[in-house]
């Protein structure tokens, strides 16, 4: 991995294109994923069968989608305790976080005769959409968790997951082992843009539902997309990112095994070190050059760092923290001496993580909050998922007679004004 002073234009040129780079929609894909909505809105079950028996489960019938309560009996045999423990853990930390996000609804009575508030109530069903990569090869256990948990802290009645089968037919038992302890209702065994279809339109197997949540391909983030509006949706999530800020106490070794731990995940994720030290630069890209040579997922690492990979050197940590907060990566660790005097500094990123002891990854699965990020810059203006997203607020208004007359005159003159004479009259006509 290349060591670069930021100050050159070769540095530059490279953190531009670091900050520049997201999942690559061409036309074609945006075409291919609204030919399979167009089918599933049209053709239901029938057409969610037959991309699921193409792409990954050749057996696989509408009748066999949703996951039965004996497949789900059946599955808290296959884990063993090490994971149940692991499991509970998680589930425990997670959900007491998004409990203290909750909102309550709250009324004002201050002015006489008239009462404005808010009323809080959750979306009435909401799907969690859960990776599996092709085949449902890849139990992302810790999806599970991040999308049921703030759903049941917002007090979702119906919480309904759709996770990718494995060529035969089955889902691993340790998402659905996860799914129940999380309190996931109804899981079905449908990925990729059907199953976000079929959460958006609904077919005589899968309900509709009011709130689509989750990462995924591509196509998955493009159904999305497509589909928001009709349904809401969380955040658009892009390919994954770390950007660390480290000074002089920093060590190497964590700062390489950090920006690997992202750089694992996708060709297009971006793992960059901003540090004053000179030295820690180079001896963290060594150990990049050791710890590679380690990890099973190498090559997918190896493709991420030479594409969106890069240690820059700066003078100051002011310097690097401004970049920090251009850049609004989804994980920012501080790897700096008080790093906790330093995060008040901190305006954009989807989650801070403080300190040499607080590895991203710790986030990922146990620490509570969520890892469902915003990613490409989008920090700059959104957050991660919370239960604020499964969430409606509603306003409420109550005017007595006499305070009617009191503000009326004033909202017949702006109706007036704006040339709504009907609403003006609405109000009008009720002053006698």
């Amino acid at each position: 991995m290349r060591v670069y002073d930021y100050e050159t234009k070769t540095a530059q040129a490279r953190m531009r294109r670091i900050m520049n780079r997201g999942a690559d929609f061409s036309r074609k894909d945006y075409q291919r994923v609204e030919t399979i909505l167009r089918d599933v809105r049209k053709n239901g079950d029938k057409a969610v069968e037959k991309y699921s028996q193409q792409f990954d489960a050749p057996k696989l019938t509408a009748g066999q989608f949703r996951v039965t309560p004996q497949e789900i009996k059946a599955a808290g045999k296959k884990v063993d305790r090490a994971f149940m423990r692991a499991l509970n853990r998680a589930v425990r930390q997670i959900e007491s976080f998004h409990q203290a996000q909750q909102e309550k609804s709250w009324f004002s009575a201050d002015r006489p005769g008239v009462v404005v508030g808010q009323q809080i109530t959750p979306v009435d069903s909401a799907g969690i959409y859960v990776p599996g990569a092709k085949g449902g090869e890849t139990p992302l256990v810790s999806t599970v968790l991040m999308g049921a948990a703030p759903a049941k802290q917002a007090g979702v009645p119906r919480i309904i997951m759709v996770t990718p089968p494995k060529k035969d037919g089955s889902v691993d038992p340790h998402l659905l082992v996860a799914a129940d302890k999380a309190g996931v209702d109804e899981v079905y065994k449908v990925g990729s843009a059907w199953a976000v279809a079929a959460l958006a339109y609904g077919t005589d197997t899968i309900p509709r539902v009011d709130m689509i949540a989750g990462p995924g391909n591509k196509y998955v983030t493009l159904a999305k997309r497509i589909v928001s509006g009709l349904v809401g949706i969380d955040i658009i999530a892009g390919p994954s990112e770390i950007l660390i800020v480290a000074d002089k106490t920093a060590e190497p070794r964590y700062l390489a095994a950090d920006l690997l731990s992202q750089a694992e995940h996708d060709p297009l994720a971006a793992s960059v070190l901003i540090t004053v030290d000179r030295e820690i630069a180079r001896q963290t890209a060594r150990e990049i050059k050791a710890q590679l040579a380690e990890l099973s997922r190498r090559k997918t690492a190896e493709q991420s760092l030479a594409g969106y990979g890069g240690i820059f050197v700066v003078d100051t940590i002011d310097t690097a923290i401004d970049i920090a907060n251009r850049y609004a990566p989804e994980h920012l660790e501080l790897q700096v001496a008080d790093p906790f005097a330093m995060l008040g500094k901190i305006r954009n990123a989807g989650a801070v993580f403080l300190g040499r002891n607080t590895p991203e990854p710790i986030g990922d699965y146990v620490a509570g909050p969520n890892h469902t990020l915003p990613t490409g810059g989008c920090a700059r203006f959104s957050s991660a998922l919370s239960t604020t997203h499964f969430l409606k607020r509603t306003s409420v208004v109550y005017y007595d007679a006499a305070a009617l007359k009191a503000e009326a005159g004033d909202a017949i003159k702006l109706a007036e004004t704006e040339g709504l004479g009907a609403h003006a009259n609405a109000i009008r006509v009720r002053l006698g």
